[in-house]
């Protein structure tokens, strides 16, 4: 399956999941409003709404709550992504103006928190305390994830074990979540739900390790962010660890004065380092293994178009280019 005859196959949930987006975006402040619905209409994947839907129906789930859930996850994912854009100063998002450069940082911060407490108020509605448990764990790893990053920022001697934890608390811990609350709403066995949780972990991880990877390796317009914003932002991606582990002297030490000042001046110099380097190939190399793993999760699911589609879907997360 490519990715169109996913979303394909699971179009009419995702439209129920849209509808109940728009629905509970909805605030009798306008500039909630405005902000809200321009960020989560600005062309995003819907990939982890998408993601819980897939993991219920292949867990053979019949009922509606996965909905509910897929709205929740998209909620906390675009609160976190407001957040992000305000503490990396970013301008650009998906090819769009990030909402703090239209409308401050201020208003950013506060309508992410309001899509934060939403999606709690929409826990609660669903009256299981497993679920509350997965999803308020969930925001507090993805909080401390995002902590994680602030310290290794600037900091070129980060290693490669530090720079995967945050991954796995910023961006694997979602996709986590998206699939073992598929397994949960299914009632399915512990094993199961062990086998969706660690699927998606995977899948989300290795989505993380190819964003990075592309920072250095596509154009601006096709990924729709600037090159080199990680660069700008002094975080120091695998690319860029690996980079000056494998290069000479004067190699590392260009890369390592960029990510102590932020600067994306030497870019064009840094990506010709990290090609020569063999950090684009490590990367992806990295990525596929978190593939592997991911899809030898799935071994425990029946057979069934939306088992494939999870497979097609790990796939995907490696060859796509943006």
């Amino acid at each position: 399956m490519d990715i169109k005859s996913i979303y394909s196959l699971i179009e009419d949930d995702m439209s129920a999941v849209d509808a109940m987006i728009q629905s509970r975006l909805q605030s009798d402040v306008v500039l909630i409003n405005q902000l809200g619905h321009y960020i989560i209409n600005s062309g995003g994947k819907r990939l982890r709404p998408a993601l819980a839907i897939l993991c219920a129906r292949a867990c053979g789930y019949q009922g509606e709550q996965h909905h509910n859930l897929a709205t929740i996850i998209e909620f906390i994912h675009t609160a976190t992504l407001l957040h992000d854009d305000v503490v990396d100063n970013s301008d650009l998002r998906r090819g769009n103006e990030t909402a703090n450069s239209i409308w401050g940082n201020e208003a950013s911060v506060l309508v992410g928190d309001f899509l934060y407490t939403r999606s709690f108020e929409m826990m609660v509605e669903m009256n299981s305390m497993p679920l509350m448990a997965i999803l308020s764990h969930t925001t507090n790893v993805i909080a401390e994830g995002e902590v994680l990053q602030l310290l290794n920022c600037n900091d070129a001697d980060t290693s490669e074990e530090s720079y995967l934890e945050v991954i796995h608390h910023k961006t694997a811990k979602l996709f986590e979540a998206a699939g073992q609350l598929g397994a949960v709403i299914s009632e399915s066995s512990a094993e199961v739900e062990y086998a969706m949780s660690h699927y998606a972990m995977h899948l989300g991880s290795a989505f993380q390790l190819v964003d990075d990877l592309l920072d250095y390796s596509e154009s601006s317009e096709v990924i729709g962010k600037n090159i080199g914003d990680d660069l700008a932002e002094g975080k120091p991606t695998l690319p860029l660890i690996y980079a000056m582990r494998q290069g000479t002297d004067q190699q590392a030490k260009v890369i390592r004065k960029a990510i102590e000042q932020g600067q994306r001046d030497k870019i064009d110099e840094i990506i010709t380092i990290i090609k020569e380097t063999g950090a684009i190939s490590y990367t992806a190399q990295a990525a596929k293994n978190e593939v592997d793993l991911a899809k030898a999760c799935l071994s425990i699911l029946p057979d069934s178009e939306y088992k494939q589609a999870l497979i097609s879907l790990a796939d995907f997360s490696i060859e796509r280019k943006y």
